[in-house]
């Protein structure tokens, strides 16, 4: 099993086992000629479709971030609450947003069994939520705009403890101790992908095994991955995919090295698309459920789960 940085409870494949029998079409024991893949949706509409595009589960609400967690319940991020669902749609666990502040955006189950929150608003902060729905420990941000939607979107906890936040209008990427310090930022209006006027919001933030960190930039409409320095070592935008990107926001990094990145303005035709290394689209998808993706999460492809943890 591939070793992660992202911070996710272990026993990953177990669950992708269980789900790629419900995900799959009847007897598709053997790998299809074409890349096909499963996947769980959040967007204007949250489902796990299968590989042969079918509607697996489905889950009433917009969503914004989340997660297929070990055993099969779904981690659900919406504008105002966060809640732990199973496949039958029982609600096992929920922490809705605090008064104080205007949205949620991420969801994240970390290596201790509590969740990652964040909230944005008049007190941007990461909050840790323990079993019981409460907060448990408590991150101050700095996303340098009081526009509320534009503070802070998916926010991870690294293997070493602090956190990875983009920060849309501050064109960073800021890494956080549990201190509530910038200790690293890493910027993404850099004058080699057109500054600042090209709009290079940050929106996913991965960290990978290598140190290195893939970022999606939204309306820069293009996917960056930066060393330990910040500098671009690998980056695809809309002039390698033929004008297919439109305000991507989610981005998973497979273990085969494959890119998927989801459209959120792709209201139609293709709204995830994945990209090898040297920039080749081995798969796209166009499912009306699909449509608007926010976030997503690969889950099986041609019929094996998708090995380690969700580097997305």
């Amino acid at each position: 099993m591939r070793k992660t940085i992202s911070g996710f409870v272990g026993g990953f494949g177990t669950a992708l086992v269980i789900l790629a029998a419900w995900c799959l079409p009847a007897g598709a024991d053997e790998p299809a000629p074409t890349v096909q893949h499963s996947y769980l949706v959040l967007g204007a509409n949250t489902a796990i479709i299968a590989e042969d595009r079918t509607v697996q589960w489905e889950y009433a609400g917009g969503s914004r971030d989340g997660f297929v967690l070990p055993g099969g319940n779904v981690l659900i991020a919406f504008a105002d609450r966060v809640e732990e669902v199973t496949a039958a749609r029982k609600i096992v666990f929920s922490y809705k947003r605090s008064p104080d502040n205007g949205e949620l955006s991420t969801a994240q189950r970390l290596y201790n069994g509590n969740t990652l929150v964040t909230e944005l608003g008049a007190r941007p902060r990461l909050l840790e939520i323990d079993v019981s729905g409460k907060i448990a420990s408590e991150v101050a941000l700095q996303p340098e705009t009081d526009n509320v939607h534009m503070q802070t979107r998916m926010a991870r906890q690294l293997k070493n403890g602090h956190y990875l936040v983009p920060h849309l209008l501050a064109f960073a990427v800021k890494e956080y101790s549990p201190e509530s310090k910038v200790v690293r930022i890493f910027k993404t209006d850099l004058e080699e992908i057109g500054g600042r006027a090209a709009e290079n919001w940050p929106f996913t933030a991965i960290r990978l095994d290598n140190g290195n960190t893939v970022v999606s930039l939204t309306h820069g409409n293009k996917v960056v991955e930066l060393d330990p320095n910040g500098k671009i070592v690998w980056q695809v935008s809309n002039k390698d995919v033929g004008g297919l990107f439109n305000d991507p926001c989610g981005a998973q990094r497979l273990a085969n090295g494959n890119t998927v990145v989801g459209s959120h303005g792709a209201g139609k035709g293709a709204s995830m698309i994945e990209v090898t290394p040297d920039r080749k689209i081995v798969w796209t998808s166009d499912h009306p459920l699909a449509a608007n993706v926010h976030h997503f999460q690969i889950l099986t492809t041609n019929g094996k789960p998708e090995p380690g943890m969700p580097l997305k």
